[in-house]
């Protein structure tokens, strides 16, 4: 909680090291992040003299610029040593040798990478101006003079009612025009497959060069309007897929392929999270009347924990086919009684995941997806099709080899926590599966006696209304403040998070004072000095701080933000 009496007061979470908030509130707009699909680079593939080392451009040869570079590394022994390398950087940047990804550095030419966010300072600026936004478009109108939006989509929404939907981060200014003018053959192919322009590095001064909008906050990047947006009554959504289609009645076309793929079919986890919605706003989720999402039912969406791949799976009991040609027996019952979620008492949802998680993408569905109907496509599952049935075989023989009950319940199998504390049950699941609550396992270090030790994914939540009285936010740090485990924070909020709680954020000067936990610093031309708890501060020289939150607007879901507008009703 960031505040300048007066001037300056805003609240949320920030990455370690940040002056400012990166995803918040003020008192009368929120926002949050997912990871746009939009490319902050591009390669350059350029011929060379593999004898001199000097690359081709229209104004003759240029020599590969040599650095060298000295890092220190840990050995297979555990000692260090310290090892050096060459690189090489032409005047776009760094030469890239990957042949994985078609860039390899070969005796007829090599790639450099140039990269658009190596060329501003700007990303702090961005934040600090949006911090002081008083409504959705002075926000993006503040994240678009500043031009430094890194990697990340912007949603939001504001005390008026407005939702806003924008990727406007760093992109650089080529359009789908120039790739078909510089791209280069192997540029053609990684376009058509990945919509990364390779271009021409012959040409990367002059013709090939990136282009300028004069909208643009600075040359080669793309201006406001060349970059999707919306701003609407109704509702956004993203989770980490591309710009195309924020809510089902809102179509974004007609933008460069580099900023991501149009038509294209959205993730499980977004299709759930639109399913939230509208089951929310027509009434039919049993949660109370339609066209009305209240800040309690806003907070209950987090742990909803539907698995939308299984609702889809057990349509026309397509799921109970499929266990049954594959002879499952107790687990047919097991996921036959499941309750389709991934709550820590769920039984059943583990098998499921192992199942789904063994199906080839490309044979799940006999209904393709649909650029008409991408809400409902794709849909029915192929239970006919062998490899669906050996995937449910496959499932079901690894958790007996590993000698997990069949009917445990999800939270004695995922769990989170250090070695020798209290492991905690916690809910959710894949993104693969449609969980909009996504937590996983990364490179593990404790729990890795339980099927699935969770370390990674949902992380920083906000739930945030605007009120007469003023703002209401509720918060989670899923995995606390703290990394020391005997500190009292290292664990407290991640207990909260396992029992489906909320920290009750304190915003106002009152409600800090309020607080019997806050902390005040004040800082003077003197110094820096603490105020005991209670201590009332008043003055432009107080900044309050507090423990316990940190949070953002509608709803914040892992690894991606998924943030939904505020609606009421007419």
């Amino acid at each position: 909680h960031l505040t300048i009496p007066g001037h300056f007061d805003v609240a949320g979470g920030q990455l370690h090291g940040a002056p400012t908030v990166n995803i918040g509130w003020n008192e009368d707009v929120a926002w949050t992040h997912t990871v746009s699909t939009a490319y902050r680079f591009t390669p350059y593939e350029y011929r060379y003299d593999p004898l001199t080392l000097s690359y081709l451009t229209e104004s003759g040869p240029q020599p590969l610029e040599r650095r060298e570079v000295t890092v220190t590394v840990k050995t297979e022994d555990g000692s260090l040593e310290e090892v050096t390398e060459d690189l090489y950087r032409t005047n776009e940047g760094y030469v890239l040798d990957d042949p994985s990804v078609l860039m390899g550095w070969t005796p007829a030419s090599f790639f450099a990478i140039r990269e658009a966010n190596a060329e501003h300072l700007k990303t702090i600026d961005v934040f600090h101006e949006m911090s002081k936004a008083g409504n959705v478009a002075e926000l993006l109108e503040a994240h678009d003079r500043t031009g430094g939006m890194p990697w990340v989509n912007t949603m939001a929404a504001d005390r008026d009612g407005n939702a806003l939907y924008a990727d406007h981060s760093v992109v650089p200014n080529v359009p789908d025009s120039l790739v078909q003018e510089c791209a280069t053959p192997v540029g053609q192919v990684l376009f058509e497959l990945a919509g990364l322009p390779a271009l021409d590095g012959t040409r990367a001064q002059s013709s090939c060069a990136w282009l300028d909008d004069e909208d643009a906050p600075r040359p080669g990047m793309f201006g406001d309007g060349n970059l999707p947006e919306v701003i609407t009554r109704d509702w956004v959504v993203n989770a980490n897929d591309s710009y195309w289609l924020p809510n089902p009645d809102t179509r974004l076309e007609g933008f460069a392929r580099i900023i991501g793929c149009e038509e294209c079919e959205r993730s499980l986890r977004t299709r759930v999270v639109y399913r939230y919605m509208m089951d929310r706003l027509d009434g039919s989720d049993g949660r109370g009347g339609p066209d009305l999402f209240t800040h309690e039912q806003l907070k209950g969406v987090q742990h909803l924990n539907r698995v939308f791949a299984a609702e889809l799976a057990r349509e026309d009991d397509d799921l109970e086919g499929v266990c049954a040609a594959a002879e499952g027996g107790e687990a047919c019952d097991v996921l036959a009684a499941w309750d389709g979620r991934t709550d820590t008492d769920s039984v059943g949802a583990h098998i499921f995941r192992e199942f789904w998680t063994r199906t080839p993408a490309a044979d799940r569905w006999e209904e393709p997806f649909d650029p008409a109907r991408p809400v409902e496509t794709p849909r029915d599952l192929a239970e006919d099709d062998d490899t669906i049935v050996q995937a449910m075989r496959d499932a079901i023989a690894h958790l007996e080899d590993e000698g997990v009950p069949l009917d445990a319940a999800l939270g004695d199998l995922q769990v989170a926590g250090d070695t020798g504390a209290p492991a905690l049950p916690i809910g959710g699941g894949l993104h693969d599966t449609g969980n909009a609550n996504m937590v996983y396992g990364k490179t593990p270090a404790h729990n890795t006696d339980r099927l699935y030790p969770i370390t990674y994914g949902s992380s920083h939540i906000q739930a945030v209304a605007f009120t007469d009285e003023g703002v209401d936010a509720a918060t989670i740090l899923t995995y606390s403040q703290s990394t020391d485990p005997t500190h009292p924070h290292h664990a407290d909020q991640t207990e909260l998070f396992s029992q489906e709680r909320w920290v009750d954020f304190p915003f106002t000067m009152a409600e800090i004072a309020a607080d019997p936990n806050h902390t005040v610093t004040v800082v003077t031309d003197d110094g820096v000095q603490a105020a005991p708890p209670g201590g009332g501060p008043a003055d432009p020289g107080v900044l309050p701080t507090t423990g316990g939150g940190l949070g953002l607007l509608g709803l914040a879901l892992a690894g991606g933000a998924t943030l939904l507008g505020r609606r009421r009703r007419a």
